[in-house]
């Protein structure tokens, strides 16, 4: 039986390398984690919360408005605002949204927006609370969705984005010895910290063997801790784990040990978004092997 799931596990890796549902989710932390810390630092509000709120408002920066306003936050005009805006459906027809020169710029005026006297409140809570701070923004009214503060706190969860309120972006990998190849690669790759686990995320333009060399790991080790084939090729977005994979998901969902299947979603997807080994993943759904996914399907993750 063992024999037969390793090799059904390879065909399902095999199989399920295609578009990432979450690559964009990856392309976009990476890109904004920095300046999300920046205005912690600045302003006070949680790295994670403002991540997560351009995450959801922005589509990952794929929205009209992020494209068109450099808006990726679904800041409306407002009796304040003076400057230049965009005409798009909302709440109401015709509604009008604040128009920025660049992202950053929309970045700021977000820590800006968040200091109006009805959002006070949430600046006496931890710089650590993020759920403190979801539920807060939905109570002051910042979003209409009635989930909207559940959708917060999933997305922090689920891309550790946490990990970014202690005021760090980048971190190096242990025993690892410092050389001008490393250095450069490290410039150029955050090091997450998820589920007792490091990773990094695959940029354009790696392989197996730069993962390798810059991280001192054997190939061996990576497509053992990753539950890959050996003649897996990586595609930028794809996760990559430094240390062997966990049998569940982290602490953070023991509430909510579940997973919703999403568009063009697999099984192995989930198990790398969580970090959970994919045989591990199977036992937590009493399944005998691995299976093709649909979209609604409830995985247990913990």
């Amino acid at each position: 039986m063992r024999l037969i799931l390793t090799t059904l596990l390879l065909i399902v890796s095999l199989l399920s390398w295609g578009q990432r549902t979450n690559q964009a989710y990856w392309t976009y932390i990476d890109k904004y984690k920095d300046w999300a810390i920046e205005q912690m630092r600045d302003y006070h509000i949680p790295a994670s919360i403002t991540l997560a709120q351009g995450l959801l408002e922005s589509n990952a920066g794929r929205s009209t408005l992020a494209t068109k306003a450099n808006n990726h936050f679904g800041i409306k005009v407002g009796s304040s605002w003076t400057g230049p805006y965009i005409i798009q459906s909302d709440d109401r027809p015709n509604d009008r949204f604040r128009k920025y020169k660049s992202a950053r710029e929309s970045y700021i005026d977000h820590s800006k927006f968040l200091q109006q006297k009805r959002y006070q409140g949430l600046f006496r809570l931890s710089i650590t609370d993020y759920k403190g701070w979801a539920r807060g923004l939905k109570a002051a009214g910042y979003a209409t969705s009635p989930t909207y503060a559940d959708a917060l706190i999933r997305v922090i969860e689920m891309y550790n984005l946490n990990q970014f309120d202690r005021g760090k972006s980048r971190s190096s990998v242990k025993n690892v010895t410092a050389t001008a190849y490393v250095n450069d690669f490290f410039q150029k790759h955050s090091v997450y910290q998820g589920n007792k686990n490091q990773y990094i995320i695959v940029e354009v333009g790696d392989d197996m063997a730069t993962i390798s060399k810059a991280t001192g790991l054997s190939l061996r080790k990576l497509y053992k801790y990753n539950d890959l084939p050996r003649d897996y090729a990586p595609t930028a977005g794809d996760i990559i784990y430094l240390k062997k994979k966990r049998s569940c998901a982290s602490r953070e969902f023991r509430k909510n040990p579940i997973h919703i299947v999403e568009v063009n979603q697999s099984l192995f997807d989930i198990a790398q978004l969580y970090g959970i080994r994919l045989e591990s993943l199977c036992k937590l759904n009493k399944w005998d092997e691995p299976h093709a996914v649909q979209v609604g399907e409830i995985i247990r993750i913990r």
